[in-house]
């Protein structure tokens, strides 16, 4: 824009040398109202053009605005789903003992934390004589580590190698001995260094982590960092980006701090991709490395608070958050997304906790601090954006510091198109690390220095590969494909309810309805909060006489209808499910673990399912006739209760 406007300014002078050109090549002067006349002209087209600019720019933000609202809508349906789907979780540890009379649990293996009865030496001993072939070219450690051993993992990652399960083990076995030492707030000061780098979400993106270390250093006694928390899922280098921390939080105790965030979690794993990735890369070694896992992530401290004066947390804080009370409780028992969603059935895991209030109480305590959000106007309230969590307004911020004699609050938790934003007239400042978090060009990563004088400075970057030649129009156009697709599956998954809810508007059987009858349904079922109106010409066609054909926001997906759309909606939660089951995780389960487990589902959905018809079931899914079942075995039976409910409520 201020391109434009000096141009504008210089025009006259442009012309005046123009005509002196002119005049010297052909004796031919312009007169003065020549001039002027082309002078007018000028400003005319520098004006139209600056207008569209200014058009072009303004269609490109509302475009790059809806479809960050699309993929952040979307993310937080997700994670809907995932409280309902914890419901469940609850459900299984309050009657999984009931049903199964005196039989093995076939999930406390998950829902517990890993207890391993034999002694840290034992452990020690037993993962140094795991084997590593001649064969195998990757790095190779030895404790305690070196600087020599960091720099060997930065290299081998870079050039996609993997660390042997070996090692993986000794590093986390290492890494939780520390840990159990460790408080759960941590105290630092800025005066031993020169700024302390505090970095959000990594979320599985190594390739952030690298371009941090690149441009801001590496980790050492005069470069601290606090990485603050949600290191996994969602990307595909999980275990790379905890190897890497948890490498330099040995090496460096005093000057890497790790805390930690609602995804290092292993039910929260099982849903997005954390657990499936360590599975695929090791799969002699996997099921041991995720125990042990869980173990450290329980350890991970909470909270960091720099100088008195600077609370670090992941998510953030409510109007109930006891500093004090925090210091003294214990972080490592259960998974917190149990802690968040239902805090009761979990109170058998509190050995040392006489009451429900305290157990109520520190569940609350830690749900404030990892999975909260802020907001501009006061007071607390649920977040109904997320299906879970609440928000957090000014006055809340302000009384907590006021309290603790604090100036600043700095979280991460949401990924943010600048990778950092302030809000609460600067005392909460959210951090985000991840680039191109929903897609290639969708966002800039950050983090954030602070010196002994605690004045923030932000540092922003965004890894770019196949996006680095490209315009921002066609950056756009990329990311809004992508939103767009992913709006179209959300969609289809609720096409019966949606159709149920159109044909309720067209009376008469037409296909049509108007576009704001259209935007109703859409936004009363997927409850998106989305612009439909503004999106109507990218999901749906208008018919001849102005209104919608709304069938047509369903032909985009080419897979059968019904059936499809079931699966299509509940295949992440069938998966994770059958990954409970599968203890060994070797992507099979056992005949009697599916009956077992269908006499939990018939009892939580209060559906009558003798055993005899479990069982047939069973048989009838094991097409092979190996006595075990697969994933796609497993989605069979949810086929076949499909096809029969259809079936019933066609003869209804």
């Amino acid at each position: 824009m201020y391109i434009f406007n000096v141009n504008l300014a210089c025009v006259s002078e442009e012309w005046n040398l123009l005509a002196v050109g002119l005049k010297g090549h052909s004796h031919c002067p312009f007169t003065e109202g020549e001039k002027h006349f082309f002078t007018t002209l000028a400003i005319k087209a520098a004006v139209l053009i600056q207008r569209w600019y200014r058009r072009y720019v303004a269609r490109l933000e509302i475009r790059r605005r809806y479809t960050w609202n699309i993929f952040q809508s979307i993310e937080y349906a997700g994670e809907q789903d995932q409280l309902q789907l914890s419901s469940f979780f609850s459900f299984m540890l309050d009657n999984f003992t009931q049903l199964n009379g005196n039989g093995p649990d076939l999930i406390s293996h998950l829902l517990d934390s890993a207890v391993d009865p034999v002694t840290e030496e034992v452990r020690q001993c037993k993962y140094e004589q795991i084997v590593v072939p001649d064969s195998y070219s990757g790095p190779r450690l030895s404790f305690p580590l070196s600087v020599t051993d960091t720099n060997t993992l930065l290299s081998a990652f870079k050039e996609q190698q993997t660390l042997h399960g070996k090692y993986v083990l000794q590093l986390l076995h290492e890494t939780q001995k520390f840990l159990k030492q460790m408080p759960n707030v941590i105290y630092l000061s800025s005066s031993y260094a020169k700024e302390i780098t505090i970095c959000g979400d990594l979320h599985g993106r190594l390739d952030d982590l690298l371009l941090i270390f690149y441009k801001n250093g590496l980790p050492s006694a005069e470069n601290p960092y606090i990485f603050n928390g949600d290191f996994v899922d969602r990307g595909k280098k999980s275990i790379e980006i905890i190897i890497i921390l948890f490498a330099f939080l040995l090496l460096y105790p005093d000057h890497m701090h790790l805390n930690r965030g609602n995804h290092e979690d292993h039910i929260m794993n099982l849903r997005y991709g954390f657990t499936k990735e360590v599975m695929q890369k090791y799969k002699t070694h996997g099921r041991e490395i995720l125990q042990l896992l869980q173990d450290v992530f329980s350890l991970l401290p909470i909270a960091t608070i720099i100088d008195n004066k600077v609370l670090i947390v992941h998510g953030g804080i409510s109007d109930k958050t006891d500093l004090y009370f925090l210091s003294s409780v214990e972080r490592h028992r259960v998974s917190l997304l149990k802690w968040f969603c239902n805090p009761s059935p979990v109170l058998h895991f509190f050995a040392k906790s006489d009451t429900l209030e305290l157990t109520r109480l520190i569940s609350l305590l830690l749900s404030h601090l990892l999975d909260y959000d802020p907001k501009n106007q006061n007071g607390c309230s649920p977040n109904s954006f997320r299906g879970g969590g609440c928000y957090f307004g000014p006055d809340v911020t302000q009384r907590l510091l006021k309290k603790h004699g604090m100036c600043l609050l700095i979280r991460s938790h949401e990924c943010k198109q600048e990778g950092y934003e302030l809000c609460h007239n600067g005392q909460v400042i959210t951090i985000f690390s991840a680039s191109n978090y929903y897609e290639e060009g969708s966002n800039r990563g950050a983090y954030v220095k602070l010196g002994p004088e605690l004045i923030p400075r932000f540092f922003q970057y965004q890894v770019s590969r196949s996006t680095r030649k490209l315009t921002l129009q066609q950056r756009v156009s990329v990311a809004e494909s992508s939103a767009l697709k992913a709006l179209q599956e959300k969609l289809f998954a609720h096409r019966s309810e949606l159709m149920a809810a159109f044909q309720q508007y067209d009376i008469n059987n037409t296909g049509r309805i108007s576009t704001n009858e259209w935007a109703q349904v859409v936004e009363s079922v997927l409850r998106l909060d989305l612009p439909w109106r503004t999106l109507r010409p990218r999901l749906v066609r208008l018919a001849s006489d102005g209104n919608v054909e709304y069938e047509s926001c369903f032909e985009n997906i080419s897979v059968t209808p019904n059936l499809a759309e079931t699966m299509y909606r509940y295949r992440t939660d069938l998966e994770i499910i059958f990954n409970i089951i599968d203890k060994d995780h070797s992507g099979q389960i056992s005949i009697e673990e599916f009956r077992q487990t269908w006499k939990l589902f018939s009892s939580h959905l209060g559906v009558d399912v003798d055993d005899q018809a479990i069982d047939d079931m069973a048989r009838s899914i094991d097409f092979n006739k190996d006595g075990s079942i697969d994933f796609n075995e497993f989605l069979e039976a949810f086929r076949v209760v499909h096809k029969l409910d259809m079936k019933e409520q066609q003869q209804g």
